[in-house]
């Protein structure tokens, strides 16, 4: 076992664990933090994807080992965001295994390409699996987004 300093959430946490430990592993079971899913746990389906340093990871690839000095946010860090409710007022989910998953993914998306259009939209999407679903509202959803976004920028711009 080994002991490490985590920021998970904003929050730095002690957590001992293996270091053959997966991050999945630890954000769950060191943790308690559920809301990254176990799916595959091969690096498919992205129901266990999470943010380190702003950027959509699959936390099933990741060793716990590094996440040190990293900085993660999961689904229970995003705490009431837009992506969710736009997911809620566009029927994006069906059973929600893997809607956090998406949401974590769409929240590197909406931040790494403010602009993005329906190629990178589809890129982002394919890395995540919904058996439930059609991608039709996740995508109304996640342009959804991207207007209101570019609406506020030109809100501002028109303000200064």
């Amino acid at each position: 076992m080994i002991s490490a300093r985590l920021t998970v959430n904003d929050e730095e946490r002690e957590v001992a664990f293996r270091p053959s430990d997966t991050l999945l592993f630890v954000l769950r079971e060191k943790l308690g933090l559920t809301g990254a899913k176990p799916g595959c746990l091969n690096g498919d389906c992205g129901a266990c994807t999470v943010n380190v340093n702003g950027t959509a990871m699959k936390s099933c690839l990741m060793l716990g080992v590094e996440g040190v000095n990293q900085t993660i946010l999961t689904i229970e860090g995003l705490k009431d965001s837009p992506i969710q409710h736009a997911f809620i007022e566009h029927f994006a989910f069906q059973c929600g295994y893997c809607t956090p998953g998406f949401i974590m993914n769409i929240n590197s998306l909406l931040k790494k390409h403010p602009n993005a259009d329906d190629s990178t939209i589809k890129e982002f999407l394919s890395s995540n699996i919904c058996r439930c679903t059609g991608y039709q509202e996740i995508e109304k959803a996640v342009k959804s987004l991207l207007k209101i976004n570019r609406e506020d920028k030109a809100g501002l711009q028109n303000d200064e």
